[in-house]
């Protein structure tokens, strides 16, 4: 009987949460609370653009830079564990393919929602392609610098100045 009552019936292996130290930075650095899913909130809002005048600028005259930016610093996160030592070069691939979709069809958007897709699936955040596609497609600008600003955190929680 004493034995019985020793044991602990575990119903489901613990499930881990999404690291916060991983990779030596940050990826939750505002610290956002998980939902039941594991997921979160983005750091700032969508129409949180305006807090970085800077970026949004850019975003809205030069969208491919942005965006050219923000895939190779995402992609440097996820395969060197490190952020881009120069912040992205502004004529990366992603760059010029942003700029021939939205010169030629106008539609460069798609390229901002897969990054945006990737960015989420980095960083636990709650959402879908639907979702992804709709900010990409009505607030171009806002959505580059809302994935910006995500990534921009976990490069200053590595304690280096970028």
């Amino acid at each position: 009987m004493a034995y019985q009552q020793q044991q602990q019936y575990q119903s489901q292996q613990p499930m881990p949460t999404m690291g916060m130290q991983v990779g030596g930075g940050n990826r939750n650095a505002a610290g956002k609370p998980l939902n039941s899913n594991g997921k979160r909130d983005w750091s700032h809002g969508l129409c949180g653009c305006f807090e970085d005048c800077g970026t949004c600028c850019y975003a809205c005259w030069c969208p491919c830079i942005v965006h050219g930016k923000n895939k190779q610093r995402i992609t440097h996160l996820q395969v060197s564990g490190s952020p881009e030592p120069d912040g992205g070069s502004c004529c990366s691939g992603a760059c010029w393919g942003h700029c021939l979709l939205t010169s030629f069809l106008g539609a460069g958007f798609v390229l901002q929602c897969m990054n945006r897709g990737d960015t989420r699936g980095r960083y636990g955040i709650e959402g879908g392609c639907c979702g992804d596609c709709c900010s990409s497609f009505c607030c171009g600008p806002c959505d580059l610098t809302q994935v910006s600003r995500e990534i921009e955190l976990e490069e200053k929680s590595f304690g280096q100045r970028y």
